[in-house]
């Protein structure tokens, strides 16, 4: 029974994974479509919303148990906590602009290491060597993977930068899902902390495309109507009904409900590996349908980072060993 259990949860995991890394090329082929980065991200939060907000309502009125309500602070934490995923896909999604879909995931896995970092700062320890040999090992496999071996290859900085910046605000997300308010229901806590997503995706909206608009219809109107508004983009609702449904499915509803379903079951190091699907799953996904090259060596990268993520979320001999010889001497 608890092996079909482990086996759940691995499928559960495998699926999420995989979804979540189909997304950036959907995002790719919208920017091919005109769309930009604020529109993309305000679709995907909007209808993501809207679908957690009906499953909510389904749950708590199909539910025969009493569902755990967060209290004001909780709410607070939880949406606080929740900005971190607004950020996380605003600075994805702006890394995808810049460069290509199979060097901004790798960009993206640089969490496995950051995690590291932050975990250290926490504890006040230093990394075990199995920690720090698997940091060592990410960092060659990125080297390989972005190709930089290549001396004419060329980077955009701004791109690096955001993938960066995702990876960062990615590790804040794991760390704050597994540990804040375990005890509220997973399609609410999701709910909540996509709020506070939404609130940075919106303010972004406004300064990158609202705001800028206004602020360019009022100056033309004191200038007798001068023609200062042409090189303004008004915001295309029809990426709602184009690409915001694939997006919000794949990106806010989907994956989080299933890595919520599959890692009780699995466990964070076995699932963490399951996970680490989304790599290979993106840069395949972008080499078939948005015709990008990946050679060789960056397959060689991929692998390494991969390895890496296997090897840091594996138990040591010694904690597998001391619990069976326990179980002997009694």
């Amino acid at each position: 029974m608890e092996k079909k259990s482990i086996f759940k949860g691995v499928l559960y995991v495998a699926m999420g994974a995989s979804i979540f890394g189909m997304l950036a090329t959907f995002v790719k082929l919208s920017y091919g479509d005109g769309y930009t980065t604020s529109e993309v991200t305000t679709a995907q939060f909007v209808l993501g919303l809207l679908g957690l907000l009906i499953l909510n309502l389904i749950q708590t009125k199909t539910s025969k148990k009493n569902l755990g309500k967060p209290t004001v602070k909780e709410i607070r934490i939880l949406m606080l906590a929740g900005t971190s995923l607004g950020c996380t896909s605003l600075f994805y999604y702006l890394c995808v602009q810049y460069i290509n879909v199979s060097i901004a995931i790798v960009l993206l896995m640089q969490s496995v290491w950051f995690s590291v970092v932050v975990e250290s700062f926490i504890s006040k320890k230093f990394p075990n060597a199995k920690k720090v040999i698997a940091t060592i090992i990410v960092l060659a496999g990125t080297f390989l993977a972005t190709n930089l071996i290549n001396l004419d290859v060329k980077l955009d900085w701004h791109g690096v930068f955001w993938g960066l910046m995702a990876a960062a605000s990615f590790t804040a997300t794991m760390f704050t899902s597994n540990t804040l308010a375990t005890h509220i229901p997973v399609l609410r806590k999701s709910l909540i902390m996509l709020s506070g997503g939404g609130v940075i995706v919106f303010i972004f909206l406004f300064f990158a495309q609202i705001g800028p608009l206004h602020f360019e219809v009022l100056k033309s109107f004191y200038l007798n109507f001068t023609d200062n508004t042409q090189h303004i983009k008004p915001f295309e609702f029809s990426i709602f009904y184009t690409y915001g449904f694939i997006l919000a499915l794949f990106g806010t509803i989907i994956p989080p409900t299933l890595f919520n379903l599959g890692f009780p079951k699995t466990g964070l190091g076995l699932g963490s590996i399951i996970s680490s699907l989304e790599l290979p799953v993106s840069v395949t996904m972008a080499f078939i349908l948005l015709g990008e090259k990946v050679i060789l060596i960056q397959w060689v990268g991929i692998v390494l980072i991969l390895f890496a993520i296997v090897l840091m979320n594996l138990p040591s001999r010694k904690k597998e060993l001391i619990p069976e010889l326990v179980r002997v001497k009694k």
